[in-house]
């Protein structure tokens, strides 16, 4: 343990950005996310219980164990965590690796898993804990780590064991909530993971909130439009493709589904307009759009 401490001690105090410092509060502290202590290599469990409870999800660490709990690993690796977050109809959205980033999480209020290596990165001891609040006077993390509620690390020592995990971190939040600073490439990735899981129905308000908030980025109207459709709502579907190909002219697959949309409404003008944009653009989704073309206008010849 002295040779683990020393190592952390020759690391750096992580900076913070001057915009992130004005931004943020000075102190900060989620004092009503759950604490559950963490028995030897079951972890993963208790920091997912944490986060779900905190969001309104009744489940028991128990419950979580065999759903995350690898014991040929010895503990509980990403993917799986990743995945339980969305059986229980929750999104996982893993943040930037920035302690910018985590901390401005925290402060909008959502408490964050962070994965980290107490050990040596030969010999690595993997940890997850769950960051809930944070003194900037003072460059300390306060976390649920362990059987230790309210832990409070220097941002030196927790930065040198979370960058041993290439500082992964998430966010579990319920569709229609989104993290207070996501990327919208790696927001339509999360959501598009959890429709897969729970359907479009679920993940409608997810696509809904992230078009608001990207109201010019193609492919999210995409994803929103894709939604729409499978849930019966066409007119609200055809809408949002329109908002996509306004957005980004060049996104084919937005003007095929536009055109596919419009021609199971009847509209055999707008369908084949919006086909033709489809079939001149170059890629993967070029013969999918000339072949429906063809299929419309050989209905139309009859």
């Amino acid at each position: 343990m002295l040779l683990i401490l020393t190592l952390a001690g020759c690391a750096s105090t992580p900076r913070l950005a001057e915009t992130t410092e004005d931004r943020l509060p000075r102190q900060w502290l989620l004092d009503d996310v759950p604490f559950h202590a963490q028995r030897d290599y079951q972890c993963g469990p208790a920091t997912l219980a944490m986060v779900l409870n905190d969001s309104g999800i009744s489940v028991e660490v128990e419950t979580l164990i065999p759903q995350v709990f690898l014991p040929g690993r010895e503990g509980s690796v990403q993917p799986e965590m990743l995945a339980t977050v969305r059986r229980h109809g929750h999104i996982p959205f893993v943040i930037e690796g920035r302690l910018d980033a985590l901390l401005t999480e925290v402060a909008d209020g959502h408490p964050v898993v962070v994965m980290q290596n107490l050990s040596l990165p030969a010999w690595p001891m993997w940890h997850y804990a769950v960051a809930i609040g944070f003194d900037l006077d003072h460059n300390e993390l306060i976390l649920h780590s362990g059987e230790e509620p309210r832990r409070v690390e220097s941002f030196r020592r927790f930065d040198a064991t979370w960058a041993r995990s290439d500082r992964w971190a998430f966010v579990a939040l319920p569709p229609g909530d989104l993290p207070a600073d996501v990327k919208p490439q790696r927001a339509v990735e999360a959501i598009s993971d959890f429709e897969r899981l729970q359907g479009a129905a679920s993940a409608l308000p997810a696509w809904a909130a992230l078009a608001e908030r990207f109201g010019k980025n193609g492919l999210v109207h995409f994803g929103l439009g894709n939604a729409r459709h499978a849930t019966g709502d066409v007119s609200g579907a055809i809408a949002a493709f329109e908002r996509a190909v306004d957005a980004e002219p060049q996104l084919a697959v937005a003007w095929l589904n536009l055109g596919l949309a419009k021609r199971g409404q009847g509209d055999t003008t707008g369908a084949r307009e919006s086909l033709e944009r489809a079939a001149s653009l170059p890629g993967h989704w070029q013969p999918h759009a000339r072949e429906a073309l063809e299929t419309l206008e050989t209905v139309e010849e009859r």
